[in-house]
Protein backbone atom coordinates (compact mmCIF):
# COMPACT_ATOMS: atom_id res chain seq x y z
CA UNK A 1 0.00 0.00 0.00
CA UNK A 2 2.78 2.30 0.99
CA UNK A 3 4.35 1.78 -2.37
CA UNK A 4 1.53 2.05 -4.10
CA UNK A 5 0.62 5.41 -2.55
CA UNK A 6 4.22 6.77 -3.30
CA UNK A 7 4.36 6.03 -6.62
CA UNK A 8 0.87 7.61 -7.17
CA UNK A 9 2.59 11.19 -4.97
CA UNK A 10 5.48 10.95 -7.43
CA UNK A 11 2.82 10.90 -10.82
CA UNK A 12 0.96 13.63 -9.01
CA UNK A 13 4.37 15.51 -8.62
CA UNK A 14 5.07 15.18 -12.34
CA UNK A 15 1.72 16.55 -13.84
CA UNK A 16 2.42 19.67 -11.48
CA UNK A 17 5.76 19.78 -13.44
CA UNK A 18 7.79 19.10 -10.39
CA UNK A 19 9.32 16.00 -11.86
CA UNK A 20 11.12 13.53 -9.51
CA UNK A 21 13.87 11.51 -11.01
CA UNK A 22 15.15 9.40 -8.53
CA UNK A 23 13.81 6.48 -6.79
CA UNK A 24 11.26 6.92 -3.57
CA UNK A 25 13.01 5.57 -0.38
CA UNK A 26 10.89 3.43 1.71
CA UNK A 27 12.23 2.60 5.34
CA UNK A 28 10.73 -0.94 6.75
CA UNK A 29 11.54 -2.72 9.50
CA UNK A 30 11.61 -6.30 8.21
CA UNK A 31 14.64 -7.23 6.29
CA UNK A 32 12.77 -10.26 4.90
CA UNK A 33 10.43 -7.96 2.70
CA UNK A 34 13.51 -6.12 1.78
CA UNK A 35 15.29 -9.28 0.46
CA UNK A 36 11.95 -10.93 -0.80
CA UNK A 37 11.37 -7.78 -3.01
CA UNK A 38 14.51 -7.11 -4.01
CA UNK A 39 15.62 -11.09 -5.04
CA UNK A 40 14.60 -12.34 -8.21
CA UNK A 41 14.68 -15.86 -7.27
CA UNK A 42 11.68 -17.59 -6.86
CA UNK A 43 11.49 -19.64 -3.91
CA UNK A 44 9.28 -22.39 -2.43
CA UNK A 45 8.19 -20.44 0.73
CA UNK A 46 7.51 -17.62 -1.80
CA UNK A 47 5.23 -19.64 -4.11
CA UNK A 48 1.96 -18.27 -2.43
CA UNK A 49 2.15 -14.87 -2.58
CA UNK A 50 -0.43 -13.72 -4.81
CA UNK A 51 0.65 -11.73 -7.87
CA UNK A 52 -0.67 -8.32 -6.88
CA UNK A 53 1.32 -8.40 -4.18
CA UNK A 54 4.53 -8.45 -6.70
CA UNK A 55 3.97 -4.85 -7.63
CA UNK A 56 6.61 -3.40 -5.21
CA UNK A 57 8.90 -5.78 -6.62
CA UNK A 58 8.19 -4.80 -9.97
CA UNK A 59 9.02 -1.01 -8.75
CA UNK A 60 12.49 -1.72 -6.51
CA UNK A 61 13.65 -3.70 -9.98
CA UNK A 62 13.13 -0.81 -12.17
CA UNK A 63 14.94 1.49 -9.67
CA UNK A 64 11.64 3.37 -8.84
CA UNK A 65 11.36 2.75 -5.31
CA UNK A 66 14.40 1.69 -2.85
CA UNK A 67 13.48 -0.10 0.08
CA UNK A 68 16.02 0.98 3.59
CA UNK A 69 16.38 -1.14 6.56
CA UNK A 70 15.43 0.70 9.50
CA UNK A 71 16.13 -1.16 13.23
CA UNK A 72 12.74 -1.41 14.99
CA UNK A 73 13.54 0.91 17.77
CA UNK A 74 14.31 3.94 14.47
CA UNK A 75 10.63 3.04 12.93
CA UNK A 76 9.26 6.41 13.25
CA UNK A 77 5.76 5.23 11.67
CA UNK A 78 5.07 3.74 15.51
CA UNK A 79 4.37 7.20 16.72
CA UNK A 80 0.45 6.33 15.08
CA UNK A 81 0.10 3.12 16.54
CA UNK A 82 2.53 2.92 19.90
CA UNK A 83 2.40 5.06 22.88
CA UNK A 84 5.86 6.14 23.74
CA UNK A 85 6.98 7.75 26.94
CA UNK A 86 7.91 12.14 26.09
CA UNK A 87 11.60 11.38 25.43
CA UNK A 88 11.03 8.98 22.64
CA UNK A 89 8.00 10.88 21.49
CA UNK A 90 9.96 14.19 20.91
CA UNK A 91 12.49 12.22 18.97
CA UNK A 92 10.16 10.60 16.81
CA UNK A 93 7.67 13.97 16.43
CA UNK A 94 11.30 15.81 15.27
CA UNK A 95 11.87 12.79 13.00
CA UNK A 96 8.76 13.34 11.48
CA UNK A 97 9.21 17.32 11.05
CA UNK A 98 5.95 17.56 13.68
CA UNK A 99 6.16 20.58 15.47
CA UNK A 100 4.75 21.98 18.91
CA UNK A 101 1.80 24.38 17.33
CA UNK A 102 1.01 26.02 20.55
CA UNK A 103 5.21 27.66 20.37
CA UNK A 104 4.89 28.07 16.71
CA UNK A 105 1.73 30.42 17.13
CA UNK A 106 2.81 32.41 20.36
CA UNK A 107 4.61 35.05 17.86
CA UNK A 108 6.74 37.90 19.88
CA UNK A 109 6.80 38.22 23.60
CA UNK A 110 7.77 41.37 23.57
CA UNK A 111 4.62 42.78 23.90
Amino acid sequence: MAAQECMWLKSLMGDIMCKIDYAVQIKCDNESAIKLASNLIFHERTKHIEVRHHYIREKVLNQEIELKGVSTNDQVADIFTKAFEKPKFEFVRVVLGVIDCKHALRGSDKN
